[in-house]
């Protein structure tokens, strides 16, 4: 019986394995490429093998204007805290209330001076462009008077809408008074400037003067009184809140008491790598990607780009970035509504497009 070198075999084995896997490939080749070809399409844009994206940056989802850290203006306790996450505001509305026990009286020796002062003023007759000015100053201290009372209304009805289930028609009525009352004491405003830019306006009088220092003191404790409520900055939703009754508030930005935004649009503020700041242009159209929706893709379009370059802030995915790295910040409004959370990281991938247009409308 003939012995076969078992050398001889193994080589035979390999040679034989060898060219039946060319055998295959060969057969299979059409097949690939067709399934290269087609992923092809999802990879260019018309123009042979030339990529989608022009660029792509890590982002961070945020409120159409980005998020407001509201603090207080003037140390004080809080006393009342009166929104909760996610409840809906609008602006100049009483969030958090301070301590405003000490300015009642102070308030109340400011008025009587300043009532003092107009009779002793009343006494010395006016004329002409005097008289005139004087006719627009009593004007706009009633206005501004009135406007704080109706402010003080105001944030009473709200209160009661908040915690005691008070009439929403009473809010809205008060609402609208506080509205009015804004636009006659901006109206006196413009009355007595027009006065006082009219030539040959003459110096006020010793009693005159005397009577202005009075109602400055009155406007300094009403203004004092009105820090002691923080207002809502602008119409929009409470996104988390850190006030606490009892706790002791700071004119600071690190002492922050609410954080605010407007969720009735969303946007991504995005990082772009310097070697890519000459592809992306305001107007251009981008596609955004979240983890936790894999399978959806959310359009939008850039409407911003920052003019010089800076130091990152959001944690980039994959390999760590350099600590010497500058980046170019773009702001990206996404279209329509989207379930996208404010502070969820994304990406963010720039077509690539022949121009970009204006800045669009929002």
């Amino acid at each position: 019986m003939a012995k076969f070198d078992p050398t001889v075999t193994a080589v035979a084995a390999a040679a034989i394995a060898a060219i039946v896997t060319s055998v295959t490939l060969n057969q299979l080749a059409p097949r690939l490429g067709g399934e290269a070809q087609a992923d092809g399409v999802h990879a260019a844009d018309g123009l042979g093998t030339r990529p989608v994206w022009a660029a792509s940056a890590t982002g961070r989802v945020e409120p159409r204007n980005g998020e407001v850290r509201v603090s207080s203006e003037i140390p004080g306790r809080i006393v009342d805290v009166t929104v909760a996450t996610n409840d809906q505001v609008m602006a100049g509305d009483p969030l958090v209330l301070l301590d405003d026990g000490d300015l009642g009286p102070k308030l109340d020796a400011a008025l009587s001076e300043a009532e003092v002062r107009v009779r002793e003023r009343d006494e010395e007759p006016a004329t002409g462009l005097a008289e005139e000015r004087r006719v627009a100053e009593d004007a706009l201290n009633d206005a501004e008077r009135e406007l704080f009372r109706v402010q003080r209304q105001f944030d009473t009805a709200y209160l009661q809408a908040k915690r005691e289930g008070g009439d929403a028609d009473a809010l809205k009525d008060a609402r609208e008074k506080l509205a009015d009352a804004q636009k006659k004491a901006s109206d006196a405003r413009a009355s007595l400037d027009a006065v006082l830019a009219k030539p040959d306006v003459p110096l006020p009088t010793r009693l005159e003067s005397a009577l202005w220092v009075a109602r400055t003191d009155v406007a300094q404790v009403e203004n004092a009184m009105d820090k002691t409520r923080v207002r809502a900055p602008a119409d929009g939703s409470i996104l988390n809140v850190w006030a606490r009754v009892g706790e002791m508030a700071q004119p600071s930005p690190d002492a922050a008491l609410l954080l605010f935004g407007d969720l009735s649009s969303l946007r991504v503020r995005a990082e772009v790598e310097e070697r890519d700041v000459t592809k992306i242009r305001v107007g251009q159209r981008v596609v955004v990607r979240a983890d936790a929706f894999p399978d959806k893709d959310f359009e939008g379009v850039v409407t911003q780009v920052a003019p010089a370059l800076g130091t990152p802030r959001i944690t980039s995915r994959g390999p760590r970035r350099p600590n010497d790295v500058e980046v170019l910040e773009v702001l990206a409004a996404i279209d329509g509504n989207t379930p996208l959370l404010t502070g969820m990281r994304v990406d963010v991938f720039f077509r690539r497009e022949a121009s970009a247009s204006a800045t669009p409308a929002r």
